[in-house]
C-alpha cells in the first residue's frame, strides 16, 4: 500500500540531491546578481538571533539541568504512549457504506426480501443518503456463495457540504446502527471497497472476526455460540454474530426405484421434471431494444410452497400421456443439515462476526482475547483463531519490528560515515528519540490510534530528525574547528571560553538555516493535516508524527544537542590539560 509512497519520496529526494549540485550552482550564478544583503542585516535573521541567543548562554550555564529536562520530557511522554489505542489501518472514508446485515439460517426468500425493503426505506429516510441498493442472497455467479440470510446494501451518501451541522461519517453510522436494530438481525458497517479486500483476503466483513476450528460441526457451532454471547458483554461490541453451521432446511426428494419401475420412467426424467417445475427453465429470450432478458417458466408459488404442495401438485409425465402426482414416485419430505460447510487448514472452522465502534482493535481484542480464554472451554482438537483487521495488524507489526531496527541501523551508518566519529554520530542520533516526544503527544491529543500509517510517518520522522541533528553539528563543529586553527595559527591552545564562543557563533548565527529547513518541512506537512476527501484520513497519520515530532526535534536541535556538544567538548578538553 505505501510502496508507490515510498518510491515516489526516494526518487524526488534523489532527484533534489542531483538537481542541487548541478543546475542549482549555475542557476546561482546566472540570477544571483547584484547587490546581496548580507545575512546579519536580514530582519527575519536578526528577530531569530535577538531570541535565540539569550536562550543558548542560558543553556550553556545550566547543560546538566537542560540535558536533564529533556530526558524529563522523554520520560513523561511513557503516559500519552501507554494510552495510544493500535489498529491495522484507519477507517478510509469512500464515500459510500456497505451495511451488512445477517440473520439465522432457513430465513424464505419472501421473508428475506420483505426485511431486506424495510432496512432500505428506513435508511433512505436520512438526509445524508443520496441512494440505497440492496441484496439479499448471492448474485448470480459462483463466486458470490453469500446465503439468503446474508444481505448487502450499499448507502450512497451526498457530499458532506450537505450533510446536517456536526455529522460526522462515525456519528451517522452510529444513527443508522440505532434506526435498523430489529430483533434476529445482527448489523455490520463498512465500506464497499474495504469489505471486498477484507473478505478476499482473511473471509471476515466486519473488523474483528474469529474463527472456531475443530472436527465436529455441531461442537463448533457450540463453541461459537459461546463465544458470540462472551464478546457480547465486551466493552465497544455494537454486534456479535456466529456463524450457524447447523441447522439449514433442504428440500429431500428421494426416488421410488421401484415406482418409476411400475410406470417405466428413469431417474433422470424424474429429475429433469423436478428441475423444470421447481427451478424453471429458460424457454426464451426477449429483446427490449439493446437489452436481452432470459425467460424462465417453471410452477406458481403456490403449488411448490411446502413438501405436501410439491408432493401433489407437481405432475409427472409417463407413458401414454397421463399424469402422476411426484409423491406417488418419490418421497418428499424437508431435512436439516448444515447450510455451508466451511473448510481451512485441513478443519471445519465456523466464523464469528464482531463489530465493534469507540474502541481500538488492538485494546478490544486483548479485552475479548481474555474474557473468552477465562469463559469459554476448548475441547482438546478444537482451537479459535482471531482475524480480519487484527490478522492484518498482527503481520504488520512482525513485519515493522525488523523494519524499524534496520532503519536505525543505516541511519547510525550513514551518519559515522558522515561523520568518521563515533561521538557526534551518537550526539545526532540523541535526536531520533527526542522527536518521538511531540509525535506522541500530538497523536495523543488527537485521539489516534497506532497503526500503519503512524508507523510510516514515525520512520519518516527519524530520518528528517536525524536530518536536522545533522545541519546543527556540522555548524558547531565548523565554528570549533575554525577557532581551533586560528589559536593553532597563534600559537595558543584553546580554552572552554574559546568553545562556548564557537558555539555561541555555530548556533546562533547559523540559526537562520536551521530554521528554513524545520519550516520548510512543516510547510509541506501542515495542508496534508488540514485536507480533507478520500485518503486524507491516511495520510492525516502519516503527516501527525512528523508534525509533532518536528515540534519536539527543533527543540532538541536548537537547545540540547548545544548543551550535549559543550559537555562532549569540555570534557574532551579537561582530558587534554590532564593529560
Amino acid at each position: 500500500m505505501f510502496t508507490p509512497l515510498a518510491y515516489t519520496k526516494t526518487f524526488a529526494m534523489a532527484g533534489a540531491a542531483l538537481l542541487s549540485i548541478t543546475l542549482v550552482p549555475v542557476l546561482m550564478l546566472l540570477f544571483i546578481r547584484g547587490k546581496i544583503m548580507p545575512e546579519r542585516k536580514n530582519p527575519i535573521n536578526r528577530f531569530l538571533i535577538w531570541i535565540y541567543r539569550p536562550v543558548i548562554a542560558w543553556v550553556m550555564r545550566w547543560k546538566k539541568l537542560t540535558i536533564a529536562a529533556a530526558l524529563v520530557a522523554l520520560g513523561v511522554s511513557v503516559y500519552p504512549a501507554m494510552h495510544l489505542g493500535s489498529e491495522f489501518m484507519p477507517v478510509l472514508n469512500e464515500g459510500s457504506l456497505l451495511f451488512m446485515p445477517a440473520t439465522l439460517p432457513s430465513l424464505s426468500i419472501t421473508k428475506s426480501a420483505e426485511l431486506l425493503q424495510t432496512q432500505d426505506k428506513i435508511l433512505k429516510r436520512f438526509p445524508e443518503v443520496e441512494s440505497v441498493f440492496g441484496k439479499a442472497g448471492r448474485a448470480a455467479t459462483a463466486t458470490d456463495p453469500a446465503p439468503v440470510e446474508m444481505f448487502e446494501t450499499v448507502i450512497n451518501l451526498k457530499p458532506e457540504n450537505q450533510w446536517r451541522a456536526g455529522m460526522t461519517v462515525d456519528k451517522l453510522i452510529a444513527e443508522m446502527d440505532q434506526a435498523v436494530q430489529i430483533p434476529g438481525v445482527s448489523n455490520a458497517w463498512t465500506m464497499p471497497i474495504k469489505a471486498r479486500i477484507d473478505m478476499l483476503a482473511t473471509g471476515i466483513r466486519t473488523p474483528i472476526g474469529i474463527k472456531v476450528f475443530g472436527k465436529s460441526l455441531a461442537e463448533i457451532e457450540k463453541l461459537a455460540k459461546a463465544i458470540e454471547a462472551v464478546v457480547k458483554t465486551v466493552p465497544g461490541t455494537t454486534s456479535a454474530y456466529a456463524e450457524r453451521v447447523t441447522g439449514g432446511y433442504y428440500l429431500d426428494i428421494e426416488p421410488d426405484r421401484l415406482a418409476l419401475a411400475r410406470y417405466g420412467l428413469g431417474v433422470g426424467e424424474l429429475q429433469d421434471v423436478i428441475g423444470i417445475a421447481l427451478g424453471g427453465e429458460i424457454v426464451t429470450t426477449t429483446v427490449e431494444g439493446l437489452e436481452r432478458y432470459s425467460v424462465s417458466v417453471r410452477y406458481p408459488r403456490e403449488l411448490r410452497q411446502d413438501p405436501q404442495a410439491i408432493a401433489s401438485q407437481v405432475l409427472v409425465p409417463i407413458m401414454g400421456g397421463a399424469m402422476i402426482p411426484l409423491g406417488q414416485v418419490a418421497h418428499v419430505s424437508l431435512m436439516q443439515a448444515p447450510p455451508a460447510i466451511r473448510t481451512e487448514n485441513a478443519l471445519l472452522t465456523a466464523y464469528i462476526f464482531v463489530d465493534i465502534r469507540d474502541r481500538d482493535i488492538g485494546g478490544y481484542v486483548r479485552d475479548a482475547q481474555k474474557a473468552v480464554s477465562e469463559q469459554v472451554k476448548f475441547p482438546p482438537g478444537y482451537y479459535a483463531n482471531w482475524s480480519g483487521q487484527f490478522e492484518f495488524m498482527e503481520r504488520a507489526k512482525a513485519k515493522l519490528e525488523i523494519v524499524v531496527p534496520l532503519t536505525l541501523v543505516i541511519i547510525f551508518l550513514l551518519l559515522y560515515l558522515n561523520f568518521r566519529r563515533l561521538t557526534e554520530t551518537i550526539i545526532v542520533m540523541l535526536s531520533v528519540p527526542f522527536s518521538l516526544v511531540g509525535g506522541v503527544w500530538l497523536m495523543w491529543l488527537l485521539g489516534y490510534n497506532m497503526s500503519v500509517a503512524v508507523a510510516v510517518g514515525f520512520i519518516a520522522l527519524a530520518g528528517v530528525a536525524a536530518e536536522t541533528g545533522v545541519v546543527m553539528l556540522i555548524y558547531l563543529d565548523h565554528a570549533w574547528k575554525t577557532i581551533q586553527a586560528r589559536r593553532a595559527t597563534e600559537g595558543g591552545s584553546v580554552t572552554v571560553t574559546d568553545l562556548y564562543a564557537a558555539i555561541m557563533e555555530g548556533a546562533v548565527e547559523r540559526v537562520r538555516p536551521k530554521m528554513m529547513t524545520v519550516v520548510a518541512i512543516m510547510a509541506g506537512l501542515l495542508p496534508i493535516m488540514w485536507g480533507s476527501g478520500t485518503g486524507s484520513e491516511v495520510m492525516r497519520r502519516i503527516a501527525a508524527p512528523m508534525v509533532g515530532g518536528m515540534v519536539s526535534s527543533t527543540i532538541l536541535t536548537l537547545i540540547v544537542i548545544p548543551a550535549i556538544y559543550g559537555l562532549v567538548k569540555e570534557w574532551t578538553l579537561g582530558k587534554g590539560v590532564r593529560k
